[in-house]
């Protein structure tokens, strides 16, 4: 008899470490949306530097017929948003890449530079090799001048790392209203020597239209995108240049390609802090569009101190090829939950379970609550 390969589940016992119990989750759900997955590991990895306040990141694997898919919003997302990452997770589990159209066989990414000395951003940029960065702005988050400079300092060591070639973003997770973000812009423009655009300065729709009107800065949209009840409502406003999608919170690859047709907005796509599980979703994702509107936010593995894949989904060059995924049996282990941590999972997936149904029920009784007109 053959052995299993590399991304079998093994024969482990029921509650080995990390594992999550799926027969009191089937219990809990009659609907079958766990049908067809037969192992879920949580995973626990250290972030290599502090981003976005978050300084570990975990989730859930899943594993089913065609391989491996992730479960792992962050802990202060409500069960409504968790949802859409169930969904993708059990996309990439169940279905994967079969069928989806390739337009590219590699994904130009971007560096990403965490709030970090300008020493280490100008390091992190000139290993990346890569000719786009996105820098995050801590001076987003207070309007103390010390924030700010930082924020400048690191824009000019990214700019003298990238060269006058490379192209700089900057992402502000909506931290500034118009008045702010108006103030502050000019400023980091000319730190960057140019800025590519801005991504979410403002945290609501209403509010970048009203920055429309004070700068000429290209702006991008994520969470306005992501969040949204209406995300079709970005198109409409005719201020947005640029729409970020991220392939979990949007309910998985299929259902963020039919977004990206339904926008008819220049796209690129970018991770959620994912495991090369997640990552190889978002990629496809990528590799399926016809055009980008610039290099991904995909080069994120290398914030994660350790991966749950062998290869991980390493950018060489600015570039990540269109491959599988294939999760490292022992990696895995290596990173497997605590029994505190699994337990919480434990609660929060059947939770999660619960929202997914719930959100189907309540769309196949009316399709015209679908977000977007794309049920879930």
């Amino acid at each position: 008899m053959p052995s299993p390969g590399p991304n079998a589940p093994s024969a482990s016992p029921l509650h080995a470490r990390g594992e999550l119990d799926l027969r009191a989750l089937r219990a809990q759900d009659t609907s079958g949306l766990l049908d067809g997955i037969d192992r879920a590991v949580v995973w626990d990895i250290r972030m290599t530097t502090r981003f976005r306040g978050i300084a570990r990141r975990d989730g859930v694997l899943l594993h089913g017929r065609a391989g491996w898919g992730e479960v792992a919003p962050f802990w202060n997302y409500g069960l409504d948003d968790s949802a859409p990452w169930l969904a993708s997770g059990l996309e990439w589990a169940l279905v994967g890449a079969k069928g989806l159209p390739q337009t590219r066989h590699s994904v130009p990414v971007n560096v990403t530079v965490p709030e970090v000395a300008p020493a280490a951003a100008r390091t992190l940029v000139r290993r990346s090799r890569a000719d786009t960065a996105k820098v995050k702005v801590a001076g987003a988050r207070t309007s103390a001048s010390s924030g700010l400079d930082a924020d400048l300092h690191r824009l000019a060591a990214v700019r003298e790392a990238l060269g006058p070639q490379g192209r700089i973003r900057v992402d502000a997770n909506g931290a500034w209203d118009p008045a702010t973000a108006a103030r502050l812009l000019p400023l980091l423009d000319k730190a960057a020597g140019g800025l590519e655009y801005v991504e979410q300065p403002c945290p609501d729709l209403a509010d970048l239209v009203a920055l429309r009107r004070l700068v000429d800065i290209p702006i991008a949209a994520d969470e306005s995108v992501r969040l949204s009840s209406d995300p079709l409502a970005v198109a409409r406003s005719g201020v947005v240049d640029v729409a970020v999608l991220k392939a979990a919170p949007l309910g998985g690859v299929r259902r963020a390609f039919a977004l990206a047709q339904r926008l008819g907005l220049p796209v690129v796509v970018s991770s959620a802090l994912d495991t090369s599980v997640g990552l190889s979703a978002g990629v496809s994702l990528a590799a399926a569009l016809p055009e980008l509107a610039g290099a991904c936010g995909l080069g994120t593995i290398r914030l994660l101190d350790r991966d749950v894949a062998a290869p991980s989904f390493t950018p060489v060059s600015g570039a990540l090829p269109v491959r599988p995924v294939h999760v490292s049996r022992r990696l895995l282990a290596s990173v497997a939950a605590d029994d505190d941590l699994t337990s919480r999972w434990q609660v929060r997936l059947g939770h999660i379970v619960s929202a997914l149904r719930t959100r189907r029920e309540r769309e196949r009784r009316d399709p015209g609550c679908a977000i977007a007109g794309i049920p879930l």
